[in-house]
């Protein structure tokens, strides 16, 4: 019984960081604010393999997960994002923007609980990346103006809820001996997290960053392929009237 709920135990713990997070990020402290949800990105990753791994996969834990991930990483990025960047802007613009990423982050959870995604990839850029980059990108505020971070915040939200395929990890498991191990390799991380958690934001926004901008990439490239597709079929029309 205790085994099988494993893998919830790691959901909630996702969801405690990612209210941990939002109460770091009242107290102004942000780069802890942001390292926890690093953490609980790690643990969400976790769940999934675990309940594999153990056969514990469960309806429940299904809907659990996507709850815990709005919180953590909806509500918890967005909220650091508008008291390190958008605090001082009190205007209507600033409050919409700020709720609709995780608006849209609802919306691509849903989407993912009932619609069947491409073998092997995401529809939509998955949410613990969205909230990710939102929480380490918070960190460049003193490089970064409030009009840039504004359009990042806009556009993560469109990829949460785009067409684009990004590529699914998740389905990368690991053997029942390894699962030992993870308890240490999580405290491992929170220790040197804990420690040093401004460089490490700011280190593990880049492959954050790489993975979101691989879908805008991917958006141009099937909008060049669709307008090239269009233009050859128009060509071919006006051939054969001119012939």
């Amino acid at each position: 019984m205790f085994t099988k709920s494993i893998p919830n135990m790691c959901t909630l713990g996702n969801l405690f960081l990612g209210m941990v997070g939002i109460m770091l990020a009242l107290d102004n402290k942000l780069s802890l604010a942001a390292i926890m949800i690093i953490i609980a990105m790690l643990l969400d990753g976790l769940d999934g393999r675990v309940a594999r791994a153990l056969n514990a996969q469960s309806e429940l834990g299904k809907e659990l997960d996507s709850l815990s991930d709005v919180i953590s990483f909806g509500v918890a990025p967005a909220l650091i994002m508008y008291i390190s960047c958008f605090h001082d802007m009190h205007h209507a613009l600033i409050w919409t923007v700020t709720a609709v990423f995780p608006m849209c982050g609802a919306l691509r959870l849903a989407r993912f609980n009932v619609q069947s995604g491409s073998p092997g990839y995401f529809i939509g850029l998955p949410i613990p990346a969205a909230g990710g980059v939102l929480a380490t990108l918070s960190l460049f505020r003193d490089d970064i103006s409030a009009p840039y971070m504004i359009i990042a915040m806009l556009l993560l939200s469109y990829l949460m809820v785009s067409t684009v395929r990004y590529p699914n990890f998740k389905k990368i498991g690991f053997p029942k001996k390894a699962m030992m191990y993870a308890p240490f390799v999580i405290l491992a991380g929170v220790a040197v997290a804990v420690t040093f958690p401004d460089q490490l934001s700011k280190l593990i926004f880049l492959p954050l960053v790489l993975y979101a901008a691989y879908g805008v990439k991917e958006n141009v490239r099937r909008l060049s392929r669709r307008r090239r597709r269009h233009r050859e079929q128009s060509d071919k029309v006006f051939n054969d009237h001119s012939s």
